[in-house]
């Protein structure tokens, strides 16, 4: 294990494994001439593997939606780490897009995003903290609450 993987386990957490793509797509293009890697749209799951769901402002609290947001980033760390080989490699993340399965008239999808933000500088440091969009989507696959995609600068 590297400093990084190293960190999240002193922190508490544990990483998942890498979630297979469920249909015609890879979890990650690493670009290697301008040294970034995006993901696809990663979304929480419970330690089963099923899908957390969940509308917010309907079905689930903010703060279920943080945790939610915080499982993704977690699931999002796991494919790095796959494409990587080691998250000591991450020189920066660049940009965060968090979508919120939002009900009608609910606006703090910020507060959710968080979750993922929050463990992202938590584990990197000032090298995680990124740009970062926070967008309502009426509906998301399978009603999860939150899928989220990062651009990462890599060595």
């Amino acid at each position: 294990m590297g400093a990084i993987e190293d960190r999240i386990a002193s922190l508490g957490y544990t990483l998942p494994d890498a979630a297979a793509p469920v249909a015609n797509y890879v979890s990650t293009v690493r670009v290697e001439s301008a040294g970034l890697v995006f993901t696809s749209g990663h979304v929480p799951r419970n330690a089963d593997g099923s899908f957390v769901t969940g509308r917010l402002g309907e079905d689930i609290t903010v703060e279920e939606g943080y945790e939610a947001a915080k499982n993704v980033a977690l699931a999002l760390l796991s494919s790095l780490r796959a494409e990587l080989g080691s998250l000591d490699r991450v020189n920066r993340v660049v940009k965060a897009l968090c979508m919120v399965n939002s009900a009608a008239g609910f606006t703090n999808q910020p507060a959710v995003a968080n979750g993922a933000s929050d463990l992202l500088v938590e584990v990197f440091g000032d090298k995680g903290r990124h740009a970062r969009s926070a967008v309502g989507m009426s509906s998301l696959p399978a009603n999860v609450p939150v899928e989220i995609e990062l651009v990462v600068e890599v060595s």
